[in-house]
């Protein structure tokens, strides 16, 4: 029983962690090499063959249809792909909204069993509280560990190969978008990723299940370590990644916006929010 709590406690900081923060790792950790072998129809291997190289043969499509405006062209890929893996979003979304409703009717119950035991210190009364905390998951059907994180793993593939597709497309880093060049670094995008990545991160915590304090706190540090990872990092790469990274950011926080407004009910829909959520 305490194990599962523990287990309930750390599972969701953890996750978040290992989605948000060691994807830019990984990315970012990219050789030389890597960035200079160009992706063709002769390149070897599953990945490069069915996903970066499609992918590649898209940006150029469009880029073409656009007058050679690579830049168009990955706004409208990503837009394109997020609008793909929306599905998943859907039904990850509707998973964390019904937790949250479960939770809007569980917390007093959950609340008065703390005030049961709280001048009870012993090893007896800890054991029975978790007992009847359990209880109460199973009386009320709320699985803590059910986060809805598979759809993010799933969609991993995919994002993956559109950002090996960006590195790996010579003709990008010949143009320019806007006021920087998309293949050299910029010192003005970085800064709009980081940002629109935490906005990202606030936003999807309006939506999360996550009702302990101390699991708040963590997930406020996360938070500010994944934006300013991101900023790091962008400041290396040549500036098509990090518009990537911020286009992909803004369609993210709309859509949370949107899903959070279909899948919330009006008993619940101003419960549990994070601090300062309700304001964004």
């Amino acid at each position: 029983m305490k194990k599962i709590l523990l287990l309930q406690k750390w599972a969701k900081p953890i996750l978040v962690m290992l989605i948000g923060v060691i994807p830019i790792i990984v990315l970012s950790g990219c050789s030389t090499a890597s960035q200079s072998n160009s992706i063709n129809a002769d390149s070897s291997g599953i990945f490069n063959h069915f996903f970066i190289y499609p992918f590649s043969i898209l940006i150029k499509f469009f880029a073409n249809a656009f007058h050679g405006n690579y830049g168009l062209s990955i706004v409208l890929m990503t837009f394109i792909i997020r609008l793909a893996i929306m599905p998943l979003m859907m039904n990850q979304t509707k998973k964390q909204m019904d937790m949250k409703e479960k939770m809007a009717v569980l917390q007093p119950e959950l609340t008065a069993l703390k005030e049961k035991y709280k001048n009870d210190v012993s090893a007896d009364a800890k054991k029975q509280q978790q007992v009847e905390m359990m209880q109460l998951y199973q009386k009320h059907q709320f699985n803590p560990l059910n986060m809805g994180c598979l759809p993010m793993l799933l969609q991993w593939p995919i994002t993956l190969a559109f950002y090996y597709a960006i590195r790996r497309t010579p003709e990008i880093a010949a143009h320019d978008f806007l006021w920087f060049s998309l293949g050299k670094t910029d010192m003005i995008l970085p800064l709009i990723a980081a940002a629109v990545y935490y906005v990202q991160f606030r936003v999807s915590q309006s939506v999360s299940a996550q009702y302990q304090q101390n699991q708040n706190n963590q997930m406020a540090f996360i938070g500010l370590l994944s934006p300013i990872m991101m900023g790091v990092f962008s400041f290396e790469m040549p500036a098509a990644l990090p518009l990537y990274w911020a286009v992909g950011g803004i369609f993210i926080i709309v859509q949370t916006i949107i899903l959070n407004k279909m899948y919330t009910k009006p008993n619940v829909a101003s419960k549990n929010l994070p601090t300062g959520v309700e304001d964004l």
